[in-house]
């Protein structure tokens, strides 16, 4: 029988793990730092203008946090960590470094990025300088043109995210966890959960089952979201040896590719994945604030960074909205560790992560991963009341009142109000009303844009091919204007969402979107609903659930049985199916086609959610065209006429976001380059 959802009454009497606390004085650190690569000088020995040549420091720090400091009293299990002979708790993680070789000629400023499962993103915004291992890029065109090594960054990357794994090779970046114990020392077991949907004959669990008892198990699979799941006998699978992996039966067997497997079973040893936030906290402060770790070696960037920025692409976005939630960014000595945010595609979520039996990799969407928790209350960056549990909160509360808030640009896509519930960043949690802007934050939408930048030749999984629409230089305008922001005060572009007030943002149903009815194309106004989730009593108190998974049935979404929706909204669209609100980027002002954040699977799990996946459907090319396939859109040929005509209306297009400061000079000119020649190849306007 389903277990009730837990009663609201209750709930709203929680004082939650995430209770605002004042800071006592802070003993935790960076202990020791070791150096294993060092390449002076790196790029191959190029050098820019006016900075000089870069370097490359990478290698292993050594952490402690201090389990009675008020700052680290918010990490789950903290206090059931193993202590050193200092009463303190141990982690490790790796690091990367490029900075000038002379730091004089440097800008003073540092670049963090928290890496995406271990994996650097720097290559989007630094104009195509990136990879694992950037510092060995040696392309003197490619060196020439990225955009923060010309202006003297110094660019640092860490080991937060348990995900990553312990592997460092290719500078992978790891972190090692502490295990939690009970008080006496034996190990602690409870409920876990794995969503399983690659195809191999073997999975690998996040934490070891504590029993190879399989009768103490479920495993259940299905082929789409809301088939009922059928419990797979124990007799048709198994444990590994070591009960860390299970496979299917006969032995060989492989699971099957996009099907959903879910397992649930007892596990042990949970690792405190939240020591992750303090260690980026105090990574980026004793880069800012400290000369040498403890045992004398030096800092590589003692007294010159004057400014810390981060920026991040997805699952470390979500990380970063919790780190500034629960007070990370005050650094031990009370200053803040960051002062401004590049947020792109993070949106209004948090991260599995400071929770028991937590999975930071995993990654809510509207097919996957929907019992982690990640889509928690406080959603927003200015005060709101939850209408469920009656509390009052928001992400910048914290640092309010220890006057440590970062500056944030929150960029995200149209697949997060698809896919993650993007509309509560900027609604009230009732879905009755538009939110003011933070003083600290502006937000952005990327009009029709799907989770970063498709292959318009590839359908993958999904039925229409994806959706090509690029944000990388919208992202580097406002990195610019951030910096101003900060810097000098100067504002930035004001916020550009969907909204309730101005009709822009709409329940999904296809009458209220506008979406056309495109020959060909399946519309089901399919989207995340944000639940709630019942993880047993005193859960939203202690972040250990005694019910892993919550109880959940078919139909997945928008199912009131499941337990208290948040209300959640999407883009209104034109009658092309293009998003109208946000930043229209080029493409999208002078079409030749339509562009989605959402898209359905195709056969054999065809009209499930295909998650991050956008669509890009072309117009007709001609009237005739148009006509004979009774398709509503305006051809080419009708909009245009001419490629002359298309050409001038894209110019003034790119020209528009140019002086309203969303996009720098020199990538406009890249843009408007690549697109015309692009069209020019396609052959879309008929020769007069």
């Amino acid at each position: 029988m389903k277990r009730s959802i837990v009663r609201l009454s209750f709930i709203s009497l929680l004082v939650t793990a995430y209770g605002i606390c004042a800071a006592t004085t802070a003993h935790a650190y960076i202990k020791k730092i070791q150096i294993t690569t060092r390449q002076s000088p790196a790029f191959g020995g190029y050098s820019w203008p006016g900075v000089g040549q870069y370097e490359k420091i990478a290698g292993k720090a050594f952490g402690e946090l201090d389990p009675k400091d008020s700052r680290n009293q918010v990490l789950v299990d903290l206090q059931l960590a193993p202590r050193n002979a200092g009463g303190k708790v141990e982690y490790s993680f790796d690091f990367y470094l490029l900075k000038p070789v002379d730091l004089s000629k440097g800008n003073h400023k540092m670049l963090y990025e928290p890496p995406n499962r271990g994996r650097k993103t720097i290559v989007a915004l630094n104009r195509g300088v990136g990879g694992n291992d950037p510092g060995v890029v040696t392309d003197a065109s490619l060196l020439g043109d990225s955009f923060l090594l010309p202006q003297g960054y110094s660019l640092s990357f860490s080991g937060w995210d348990a995900s990553a794994g312990n592997s460092s090779a290719n500078f992978n970046t790891t972190i090692t966890l502490p295990v939690a114990r009970n008080a006496d020392g034996s190990p602690i077991t409870g409920p876990a959960y794995e969503y399983i949907v690659n195809g191999g004959t073997s999975y690998e669990l996040t934490y070891a089952a504590a029993t190879i008892d399989r009768s103490k198990a479920t495993l259940t699979h299905r082929v789409h979201l809301n088939d009922k799941p059928e419990i797979v006998p124990s007799s048709g699978w198994q444990y590994n040896a070591d009960g860390t992996a299970i496979g299917l039966l006969p032995a060989g067997t492989s699971f099957v590719a996009n099907d959903i497997y879910e397992f649930s079973y007892t596990a042990k040893d949970p690792t405190v994945n939240g020591v992750g936030f303090a260690a980026v906290r105090d990574w980026n402060a004793w880069l800012r604030y400290e000369t040498k770790d403890s045992a004398g070696t030096a800092n590589p960037l003692a007294g010159d960074i004057t400014r810390i920025y981060t920026e991040c692409s997805s699952q470390p976005c979500r990380f970063l909205n919790d780190f500034r939630y629960l007070g990370f960014n005050e650094a031990e000595n009370g200053k803040p560790v960051f002062d401004g945010i590049l947020q792109w595609i993070g949106a209004g979520d948090g991260i599995s992560m400071n929770y028991r039996w937590s999975d930071p990799g995993r990654t809510e969407r509207n097919r996957q991963d929907h019992l982690y928790l990640e889509g928690r209350f406080p959603f927003a960056n200015v005060m709101t009341k939850d209408p469920i549990t009656g509390r009052s909160d928001s992400r910048y509360a914290r640092c309010e009142k220890t006057h440590t808030c970062p500056y944030a640009m929150e960029i995200f896509s149209a697949n997060e109000y698809w896919v993650k519930a993007g509309s509560l960043m900027t609604t009230d949690p009732a879905g009755e009303k538009d939110l003011p802007d933070s003083p600290f934050t502006r937000i952005y939408f990327m009009s029709s844009m799907q989770h970063g930048t498709g292959n318009p030749a590839s359908k993958g999984n999904c039925q229409q091919f994806q959706n090509p629409l690029d944000q990388q230089g919208v992202q580097r305008a406002l990195f610019v204007a951030l910096d101003k922001w900060i810097t000098t005060g100067a504002l930035p572009p004001p916020s550009q969402f969907p909204k309730l007030s101005d009709g822009t943002l709409v329940k999904p149903d296809q009458a209220s979107t506008g979406f056309p009815r495109i020959p060909g194309m399946t519309y089901t106004g399919f989207k995340t609903t944000r639940y709630l989730f019942n993880y047993g009593p005193n859960f939203y108190k202690t972040g250990i659930p005694t019910i892993n998974p919550p109880l959940f049935a078919p139909p997945y979404q928008d199912n009131p049985a499941n337990g208290p929706i948040y209300p959640s909204f999407v883009p209104k669209t034109d009658a092309d199916g293009n998003d109208i609100a946000g930043i229209r980027l080029p493409e999208v002002q002078v079409p030749l086609a339509t562009y989605t954040g959402w898209a359905l699977r195709a056969a054999p799990h065809n009209d499930d959610g295909c998650e991050a996946a956008g669509q890009y459907i072309p117009f007709p090319k001609t009237k005739v065209d148009r006509i004979e396939s009774a398709d509503p859109r305006l051809s080419v040929e009708e909009r245009y006429g001419n490629f002359e005509t298309y050409a001038a209306r894209f110019e003034q297009a790119v020209n528009d976001l140019v002086r309203r400061g969303i996009l720098l000079p020199f990538d406009a000119e890249r843009m408007l380059k690549k697109n015309l020649e692009d069209v020019r190849k396609r052959n879309l306007f008929s020769k007069k």
